[in-house]
């Protein structure tokens, strides 16, 4: 038994380690949006610059492109060298490579720091789900998930509104909020400790029974995993990236629409994701799925109906549920078929692939926008949607008779 197993009755908010784990998980929101309050006066400062509208613009996806590319190779480090020194690394590189915009000399070099703090990411967010999966165990660990969603969502408002005060002043300063994370490192080395002792505890384990490492069948789990995860956060993005638009197109005030439609959809998908850890031991892991993709289904549904404000709120808030529910299930499942040695290379599989559908979801989705505009688009999203849940329900049902025709032939 770990020592945070141990802890089961301390608030994971009174739990340093907790705590630690939880505000390094939000640092993956602070990395992409916090400057968007910024962009057009920083457009404003580089106005001579060949390029400027463009590299501006790519200054809040930059992170994102470079996570992509270096996660896998982050999960096979955190795998080797430990996850613990891996997250340190990550978090002073973020701190470093985030806050240099705020006194780099050109917007090249500005960029160059971006696609170096996705490095930075990439390094955080594998070790930081690795060591999850390393620290928690049980309803802890699925607890610990709910609150991490939670804290992501609630974090962005925290950061954004920071920046938006501070760009107010000078286009520069918002990059100051990335030196933020510097003081994470007390708590981090509480981590660095705690992993120690696990890992010593699990190596003793290990020379007791030798067998009790997996089979390589994970490989295949894994990545079966990260492509409904690419997929569903494809599908998700069109709120974010998409939303702007949409209200455009419909006569909205685009700005304030979006911040509103945003809020509802991150305050529903906190407060549900605090509550994950009571659907998923009431109704079971793949069912807690099913009823996420239902919610995200019906959230989809309600904005292909009408353009008007109560469909909008009501839908992001259903797509924000839904999501509330699904991405902490993806990151326990992959957690539970990950051996204890390759959680950091199934962490860096499972990064990539959210990074990944972050990445192609304007890509694939503004075509079809295009073409049959938001409705029809909205309403093949539920469906497939749909799909997925009636896919889970139905793995659920046939799992259900599965255990009971056991049960009645063991009575036989």
């Amino acid at each position: 038994m770990s020592v945070q197993e141990a802890k089961g009755d301390l608030p994971l908010w009174r739990d340093a380690i907790a705590v630690g784990l939880l505000m390094t998980a939000t640092l993956k929101i602070m990395a992409n949006a916090t400057i968007s309050p910024a962009l057009p006066a920083l457009e404003a400062s580089f106005v001579g610059d060949p390029g400027v509208a463009y590299l501006t613009r790519f200054l809040v996806s930059a992170p994102s492109l470079s996570v992509v590319l270096v996660a896998p190779f982050a999960g096979l480090a955190a795998d080797r060298f430990g996850r613990g020194p891996l997250l340190v690394i990550g978090v002073v590189l973020f701190a470093l490579a985030g806050s240099a915009g705020a006194y780099l000399p050109d917007l090249f070099s500005i960029l160059m720091s971006r696609l170096l703090l996705g490095v930075a990411v990439a390094l955080t967010m594998t070790a930081q789900v690795a060591l999850v999966g390393d620290l928690f165990a049980g309803t802890r660990r699925s607890a610990f998930m709910g609150w991490q969603v939670a804290a992501v969502n609630f974090s962005g408002f925290f950061y954004i509104g920071i920046a938006g005060l501070l760009a107010g002043t000078s286009p520069r300063l918002p990059f100051l909020v990335y030196a933020l994370p510097i003081f994470l490192l007390p708590l981090l080395v509480s981590i660095l400790r705690q992993e120690k002792q696990t890992k010593s505890a699990s190596s003793a384990q290990k020379r007791r029974d030798p067998k009790i490492e997996e089979t390589g069948h994970w490989v295949v789990s894994a990545l079966s995993i990260a492509l409904l995860t690419t997929i569903t956060v494809m599908l998700f993005f069109l709120m974010p990236s998409q939303l702007p638009f949409y209200l455009d197109k419909n006569g909205f005030d685009s700005a304030s629409g979006t911040a509103i439609g945003l809020g509802a959809l991150t305050l529903t998908g906190g407060t549900v994701a605090l509550l994950f850890k009571r659907f998923s031991e009431r109704l079971g892991l793949a069912a807690t799925f099913g009823l996420g993709f239902l919610f995200m289904a019906g959230g989809f549904v309600t904005l292909s109906i009408e353009a008007a404000w109560p469909a909008i709120l009501s839908g992001a808030a259903l797509v924000g549920a839904g999501y509330g529910l699904v991405q902490p299930s993806f990151l326990l499942l992959a957690l539970h078929i990950a051996p204890s040695s390759r959680r950091g290379s199934v962490s860096g599989i499972i990064t990539t692939a959210m990074f990944l559908g972050q990445v192609i979801s304007p890509l694939a989705l503004t075509p079809l926008i295009v073409t049959f505009g938001f409705p029809t688009t909205y309403l093949a999203t539920a469906i497939g949607l749909a799909l997925f849940a009636a896919a889970t329900f139905g793995h659920v049902i046939l799992h259900m008779r599965t255990q009971r025709r056991a049960f009645l032939g063991s009575k036989t």
